[in-house]
């Protein structure tokens, strides 16, 4: 999509489709073998802030920075070793669940929606090895459709 193309949290269908699609997911982990044990402790508000961050990196209202940004999404993932099989597992059912949310189907979208997964899902496996503090200050990744250089501007 060229200049002036929406960005893909308006395409997405802006908080309300992202806050129902976390919904969607976060029931589902619960009854997954693989994930429920990763979100056993999860507070009831894990879904809305998690929308909140998936919203602010496809070009919706920055909620999450408010919060603390990327480096809190970060520190939240420190210590806790994810698995290559639980991020593959995770990536798969956030996929199955933005299909049963019905969010748009067309290519473009979903491949600049899987890209994102792919990318952010490996980067918490990353940092969750990692036994240190976060990084004070990391800005917000920004999301789109997938223009030369890359989607990812951060």
């Amino acid at each position: 999509m060229g200049d002036g193309a929406p960005s893909l949290y308006a395409w997405a269908g802006e908080m309300p489709a992202i806050e129902h699609l976390t919904a969607i997911f976060y029931g589902r982990v619960a009854q997954d073998t693989t994930l429920a044990p990763l979100f056993r402790d999860m507070p009831p508000e894990h879904p809305r802030h998690v929308a909140q961050f998936v919203a602010e990196v496809f070009g919706g209202p920055k909620a999450y920075t408010a919060r603390g940004g990327h480096a809190e999404m970060i520190r939240h993932h420190l210590g806790r070793h994810l698995t290559e099989t639980q991020r593959r597992r995770w990536a798969t059912l956030l996929m199955d669940c933005a299909d049963e949310a019905g969010l748009p189907s067309d290519p473009e979208f979903r491949a600049a929606l899987i890209g994102y997964i792919e990318w952010g899902s490996r980067i918490a496996v990353v940092t969750s090895q990692q036994d240190v503090p976060g990084p004070d200050d990391a800005s917000m990744p920004s999301w789109n459709w997938g223009p030369p250089g890359g989607p990812y501007r951060g």
